[in-house]
C-alpha cells in the first residue's frame, strides 16, 4: 500500500463503484454489439423479403391487368377482321348485334364501338352517347392508331367529359382504311387496380411513360405518383424496380414499378415504410424489451456481486490487518528477547545495591545499642540509596513495558526527536556490553509528522539492535540522524548509519524480504526489515539501504511531513 487509506468505508465505496462500472461494461457492451449485429443483419433479411414479396405480388397483378388489355384488344381485332368482309353499309348492324354480345359475354367492360373513316369521321356507332358522325381527325389516339395496326390509348376525357381510354385497331375493307374502336369502362378497369392491396396502407394505380395518372388511387390524391417516377432510367427497366422514397413532409414510402407489356404503362404500388415494416417492428421492439430486461438483471447482479466482493475483500484486509499486528508483535518479542540480557544486567546493579543495603540496615537494627544518632543516619542513607535503586529499576522497566506493550496503530502527531531517544536510552546497556556507541544528532527544529508512535519506535529499535549485532564483541560506532531533505521540505530523512563490517552487494536486493537473514542459524528470524518496509510503505514513506564490506551500513527512511511546524524543542 503506497499511500495511507484514512477512511475505509470511502476506499471500499470506490472499490464497489469501480467492481460495477466493470461488469456492466463487460456484460453489456458484448451484448449490445452481438444485439446490434444482429438486428442490422435482421433488419437487411427482412427488408430484402418484404421486397421481394411486394414485387412479387405487384408483377402479378400488372400481368393480370396486362392480360385483361390483352384479352380485351384481341376481342376487337377480332371484330375488325370480320368487319373487313362486311359491307360498309352493314357495319352499324354489325357494330350493334357485336356489342350487344360483348356485354352478355363481359359485362359492361365494353361502353360502346364506333367504326371511323381514314378522314377522323366516326361514321356508324352503338353506345350511350350520342357521338355518330363525330370528328377524331385532331385527336391524339386517332393520329397514332392510323399509323399503328393498334392501339391503346392513354386515359382522357374526350368528347364524353369523363375518364376512358380507347382500343383501336386499323382494317382495310374494300380498298379503304377504317379504324375500329371501343371504349372499356373505366369503372370496371379501376377497380381491377384497386384490388391491389397490400397491408393497411398499400395501394396502386397505372401512370404513362409521363408518370400521368391513368387510374383513380384510393385515397384520392396525386401526392402517390412523385416525379422520379417517370424517370427513363427506373420507369424503362423491364424488371420490377423496389425503391424507398421519402416525401416533402419526411414520410418515408415503399414503391414497386413493374411494366406492361401491352401499353406503355406502368404499375406503380405504394406502401408506407412502417406499414411494410410492421412485423419487423413488432421483432424489434420484443428484442429491445428483452434486452432491457437483460440489462435490469445485469444491473441487478452487478450490484449483489460487487457488495459481495467487497464485503469479502473488507474482511480479507481485516485479517490481513490482524495477522500483519500480529507479525509486527512477534517482531517486537524477539527484540525484547535481545534486549533481555543487557536489561536484565542493568537491572542486576540496582538490585544488588538494594539487597546489600537491607542487609546492612538489618544488621544495624540488630545492635545492643538501639538506634544511636549514627545508627539512624546511617539507616536513613540506606533508605534513600534503596528508593534511587527502586526507581532507577522502575525507570528501565517502565521503558521496557512501553515498548512491549500491545502496538497501537493510531497516527497521531509525534516528535521524532524524543521517539529516538527513548530508544537510545532503551538500548544503551546493550550497546554498552558489545561495545558499541551510540551518537544522535538531533534536528532541533524537526516538524512533528503524523505517524503511529509505536510503529516508529519498532522501525528505529530494529535498526539500531541490527547494527550493533552486526557489529558484534568488536564494537563501533551508530550514529541516528533526523533532519528534512534539502531537495524536497515535504520529507523527513531518518539515518541509522553504523560503521559495521557492511552488507555483501548480493543481499542488499533481498534484505527486506520476509525470513530472509544475513545472521547465523538461531540468530534471527528474518522479519525484523520486512516489519519496517511494510510499515514504512503503509505510512507513505520509503526505506532505502547503502551499504559497502568493510566501511559499514546506512539505512534511510524518508516520511512525509503530514502535519504543522511545532516549537523548538
Amino acid at each position: 500500500m503506497n499511500e495511507p487509506i484514512a477512511d475505509r468505508k470511502a476506499f471500499y465505496q470506490v472499490l464497489t463503484r469501480n467492481i460495477r462500472i466493470r461488469i456492466l461494461l463487460v456484460s453489456i457492451i458484448p451484448m449490445m454489439l452481438t444485439l446490434g449485429i444482429l438486428s442490422w443483419r435482421f433488419h437487411l433479411a427482412y427488408s430484402e423479403k418484404i421486397s421481394a414479396h411486394v414485387g412479387e405480388l405487384v408483377l402479378k397483378h400488372t400481368q393480370n391487368i396486362d392480360t385483361f388489355l390483352k384479352e380485351k384488344l384481341g376481342n376487337i381485332r377480332y371484330l375488325a377482321q370480320q368487319l373487313s368482309i362486311t359491307e360498309p353499309e352493314m357495319a352499324q348492324q354489325f357494330l350493334t348485334s357485336q356489342l350487344s354480345e360483348l356485354n352478355d359475354k363481359y359485362g359492361d367492360v365494353f361502353t360502346d364501338l364506333g367504326l371511323v373513316d381514314s378522314d377522323g369521321v366516326q361514321f356508324a356507332y352503338e353506345g350511350p352517347f350520342r357521338l355518330l358522325n363525330a370528328d377524331y381527325r385532331e385527336a391524339t389516339w386517332f393520329l397514332k392508331a392510323i399509323e399503328s395496326p393498334y392501339y391503346i390509348s392513354d386515359v382522357f376525357a374526350g368528347l364524353r367529359g369523363h375518364p376512358h381510354f380507347i382500343l383501336a385497331v386499323k382494317l382495310s375493307a374494300q380498298g379503304r382504311t377504317y379504324i375500329l374502336r371501343s371504349t372499356i369502362n373505366f369503372t370496371t378497369f379501376n377497380s381491377l387496380v384497386e384490388n391491389v392491396q397490400i397491408g393497411r396502407t398499400g395501394m396502386a394505380v397505372i401512370v404513362n411513360a409521363k408518370g400521368e395518372l391513368q387510374t383513380h388511387p384510393r385515397s384520392g390524391t396525386m401526392e402517390i405518383v412523385p416525379s422520379f417516377i417517370a424517370d427513363p432510367t427506373i420507369s424503362n427497366s423491364k424488371q420490377t424496380r423496389i425503391l424507398k422514397h421519402k416525401n416533402d413532409k419526411g414520410k418515408t414510402y415503399l414503391y414497386a414499378l413493374a411494366l406492361f407489356k401491352t401499353v406503355d404503362w406502368r404499375m406503380v404500388f405504394r406502401q408506407d415504410a412502417g406499414d411494410a415494416l410492421r412485423d419487423m417492428r413488432k421483432a424489434e421492439v420484443l428484442t429491445l424489451i428483452i434486452f432491457l430486461l437483460g440489462c435490469a438483471a445485469i444491473v441487478s447482479v452487478s450490484f449483489a456481486l460487487s457488495k459481495k466482493l467487497v464485503k469479502r475483500i473488507a474482511k480479507a484486509d481485516q485479517d490481513n490487518q490482524t495477522m500483519n499486528q500480529q507479525v509486527v508483535e512477534s517482531g517486537k518479542l524477539a527484540i525484547i528477547g535481545e534486549l533481555a540480557a543487557g536489561i536484565a544486567h542493568e537491572i542486576n546493579n540496582p538490585v544488588a545495591i538494594m539487597v546489600e543495603e537491607a542487609g546492612w540496615m538489618n544488621d544495624l537494627l540488630e545492635e545492643e545499642t538501639g538506634m544511636t544518632p549514627d545508627n539512624k543516619n546511617e539507616f536513613n542513607r540506606a533508605i534513600a540509596q534503596i528508593t534511587t535503586q527502586g526507581r532507577r529499576c522502575k525507570e528501565i522497566t517502565h521503558k521496557l513495558l512501553s515498548f512491549a506493550r500491545k502496538s497501537d496503530a493510531t497516527v497521531a502527531d509525534i516528535d521524532i526527536n524524543d521517539n529516538i531517544r527513548e530508544i537510545v536510552a532503551l538500548t544503551a546497556q546493550m550497546a554498552r556490553y558489545n561495545n558499541v556507541t551510540i551518537s544522535t544528532r538531533l534536528d532541533p527544529d524537526l516538524p512533528c509528522i503524523r505517524f503511529s508512535p509505536s510503529e516508529l519506535q519498532q522501525v528505529i529499535l530494529n535498526l539500531t539492535n541490527n547494527a550493533i549485532d552486526a557489529m558484534g564483541k568488536d564494537g563501533g560506532n551508530v550514529e541516528i540522524v533526523t533532519g528534512v531533505n534539502e531537495q524536497d521540505n515535504n520529507m523527513i530523512e531518518i539515518k541509522v548509519d553504523d560503521n559495521g563490517p557492511g552488507i555483501p552487494a548480493q543481499y542488499l536486493d533481498r534484505i527486506f524480504d520476509p525470513f530472509f537473514t544475513t545472521k547465523a542459524v538461531g540468530k534471527g528470524t528474518g522479519l525484523g526489515l520486512s516489519i519496517c518496509y511494510g510499515i514504512i510503505q503503509k505510512m507513505g514513506g520509503t526505506i532505502e539501504v547503502e551499504s559497502h564490506v568493510g566501511k559499514g551500513t546506512c539505512f534511510l527512511i524518508r516520511l512525509p511531513l503530514n502535519a504543522r511546524q511545532t516549537a523548538n524543542k
